[in-house]
């Protein structure tokens, strides 16, 4: 029993199951036995352990990752948690030596160090893997520069533009998530290892030494707040619930564009399932599924923050409390990545069809009245009513803005010509975006460029 001799009696069936986070937290035993070798490396060098204890604690740390690698270690929840599953295993291998590991630390100093390097190795695989999200957006958005699609608002067709500048949007929206994740990264990398249970300890540590050991950019300067903070872990689901959103409306987007209605893409077996009734069903149940897992991810973010509401300080177990959200919502974020890249670069566009689309609900309406400014001075406003009013005729007969005569647009504004079909058209529409992040096919295939060279 690792109290020593404070308890008598054991826990009760009750007490050990709620206690025990040997269950979940064992996802973290590669970052409590990187903590642990710095831990005793620093005790080593400063003479609190002997040099022959740091060797027999070093080769058994090895030896139990290996143990825990391989499907071997022998997990107890009577130990409650990876710390002292590991530090009891580790005493059972090298005798004295391993229970010397635990001077000048506590498990709330080991935890908090732990979590903070788990959540900064999560960072690290999830930037990846927006990256290549990015990377796979980049290169269709490249190849569809210049193929037009409806642009939308409110769901219904605005303004015509392409189908590369419609995805090279969600490059931008992930863009902004690994800056956030880079911000949470950097605000996290100190290092609590050293503050004890919640006032420092009397061992003269050198806890820059443990910091700089665990790649910590400097030690944590409050020993209160290095035990009790999980500010990280709350600015890390913040990212991954604003990630999720976005995922979640591109997933959004696939389900609309698959539909028959759209049929603006399709997607391969590889991303589809049918139905157990109806034969003919190619249902998009990855995007579906990426859409729900926003939920999670939120859900996660919502119950730490209720956990940690109204903890005085310093360490309280409800923090115990703090890991199962993070490491459901990494999992989640981390799938619903993989999900979205493969169906990116999955995905087969009809661009005749969104063509077709690109042109319908008199999308052209716009440069019509841009037109109208551009060429016959109208106030805007004015140019706006006279459009109006031309759109409502074209309604009418049954018609696109085009397919108007030149003297039906000359009864509401005598000064057309001729010209202004030459800006009805999808193609011209779009061409004619060339404001910095417009449109404009030449825009897109820069923008995409872009992308491209800075992702590599």
């Amino acid at each position: 029993m690792q109290w020593g001799g404070r308890f008598a009696a054991g826990p009760s069936v009750v007490m050990q199951e709620i206690n025990a986070s040997i269950g979940f937290d064992r996802k973290m035993w590669r970052q409590d036995i990187r903590g642990s070798l710095a831990h005793a490396a620093m005790l080593a060098k400063l003479g609190i352990i002997t040099a022959q204890d740091e060797t027999g604690i070093r080769s058994g740390l090895e030896a139990i990752a290996a143990e825990i690698d391989a499907g071997r270690f022998p997990f107890e929840e009577t130990l409650e948690d990876i710390h002292m599953n590991i530090e009891a295993r580790l005493t059972e291998r090298i005798g004295e030596a391993g229970k010397r590991l635990h001077t000048g630390r506590s498990r709330n100093d080991q935890v908090a160090t732990d979590f903070r390097l788990w959540v900064r190795d999560a960072i690290d695989g999830l930037d990846a893997q927006i990256a290549d999200v990015m990377r796979a957006l980049a290169d269709r958005a490249a190849d569809h520069a210049a193929d037009p699609m409806p642009g939308f608002t409110h769901l219904q067709t605005a303004q015509p533009v392409t189908f590369g500048h419609h995805l090279l949007a969600y490059v931008e929206m992930l863009a902004r998530d690994r800056g956030r994740l880079a911000d949470c990264r950097r605000r996290l990398n100190e290092s609590p290892l050293g503050s004890a249970a919640l006032a420092g300890t009397s061992f003269p540590l050198d806890r820059d030494m443990t910091a700089r050991l665990m790649g910590f950019d400097r030690p944590t300067a409050n020993s209160l707040d290095a035990v009790s903070d999980r500010d990280f872990a709350l600015e890390f689901l913040a990212a991954a619930a604003i990630s999720a959103m976005h995922l979640s409306r591109f997933a959004e987007e696939i389900v609309i564009w698959c539909s028959a209605p759209f049929r603006f893409i399709r997607l391969s077996d590889a991303f589809t399932t049918g139905s157990s009734i109806m034969p003919q069903k190619r249902n998009p149940d990855a995007a579906e599924l990426v859409r729900a897992k926003t939920g999670r991810v939120n859900g996660a973010l919502v119950a730490l923050l209720t956990v940690m509401k109204g903890l005085p300080l310093a360490y309280a177990k409800d923090m115990q409390e703090d890991k199962e959200p993070v490491f459901d919502a990494a999992d989640a974020w981390a799938l619903s990545l993989a999900a979205i890249a493969g169906m990116v670069r999955d995905m087969t566009p009809d661009t005749a069809r969104m063509r077709e689309f690109a042109g319908s609900g008199f999308a052209t309406a716009t440069d019509l009245a841009d037109w109208l400014v551009r060429v016959l001075r109208l106030p805007f406003r004015t140019a706006h009513h006279v459009t109006g009013r031309l759109v409502a005729k074209a309604e009418a007969r049954g018609v696109d803005l085009a397919g108007l005569t030149l003297a039906e647009m000359q009864a509401e504004e005598p000064g057309i010509t001729a010209d202004i079909f030459g800006v009805l058209t999808v193609e011209a529409s779009v061409a004619s975006r060339t404001s910095y992040g417009g449109t404009a096919p030449a825009n897109v295939a820069q923008q995409a460029a872009r992308w491209q060279a800075a992702l590599g």
